[in-house]
């Protein structure tokens, strides 16, 4: 069952009764509190420019416990070479906009609307909101970014322009910061290869809830 939300009271509904694809509800709004509020349950947007605002909590999840992360012998290589400069938070905007831009194997359009993009630079004045930026020449070439919650990293979306760029944010992520898990919301090759597993719900709620 699909739940509308209401705009003048933030609330969500208990994301067990998700649809068998994770949907949960539609309707509300991008504000910060019910943005921090979907998270801390589980519970994250995602819908196309001209939809209404879809709800989702998926039943399994795709994560990375940071210490298996999977680090192969020429990323190993490329990580020692130099050729990337890596930092967090210094482009946040940057991130977000290449994330939105950035073509998409068999993904016309995006998802990161400019309703997305404004809610989640608000979220990162605010503190919540994180990317991790890969620099080569001094230009941007590659990025992460997503919601720090508590002990877990919630990740949004990564671009690559150049070979191996969204690997090394993510091993940065992985290595430099103390997360417990990072959270991918949906499986795909890229992140397999790189030891993502699927957990249920209920597990990954534990984490989360830690704080």
């Amino acid at each position: 069952m699909v739940f509308s939300l209401p705009l003048d009271e933030i609330v969500f509904p208990n994301p067990e009764l998700a649809d068998d694809d994770g949907l949960l509800a539609v309707g509300g709004d991008l504000s910060p509190d019910r943005l921090i509020l979907a998270y801390q349950h589980g519970i994250f947007p995602w819908f196309s420019e001209g939809d209404p605002i879809l709800w989702y909590s998926p039943h399994q999840r795709c994560v990375i416990y940071p210490h298996q992360i999977k680090v192969s012998k020429s990323m190993r290589l490329i990580l020692k070479s130099n050729i990337f400069t890596v930092t967090a938070n210094k482009a946040f905007d940057q991130v977000i906009s290449n994330c939105a831009k950035t073509p998409r194997k068999d993904q016309p359009g995006t998802w990161i609307t400019k309703e997305m993009q404004d809610a989640y630079n608000h979220l990162h004045d605010l503190g919540w909101a994180h990317s991790i930026e890969v620099w080569q020449h001094e230009s941007l070439v590659g990025g992460l970014y997503g919601i720090g919650m508590g002990k877990v990293f919630c990740g949004e979306s990564m671009f690559s322009l150049v070979s191996n760029a969204s690997k090394v944010a993510l091993v940065y992520l992985c290595k430099e910061f103390e997360f417990e898990l990072i959270d991918c919301q949906l499986p795909n090759d890229h992140l397999l290869s790189m030891g993502a597993e699927m957990i249920d719900r209920s597990n990954y709620m534990k984490i989360l809830q830690k704080g």
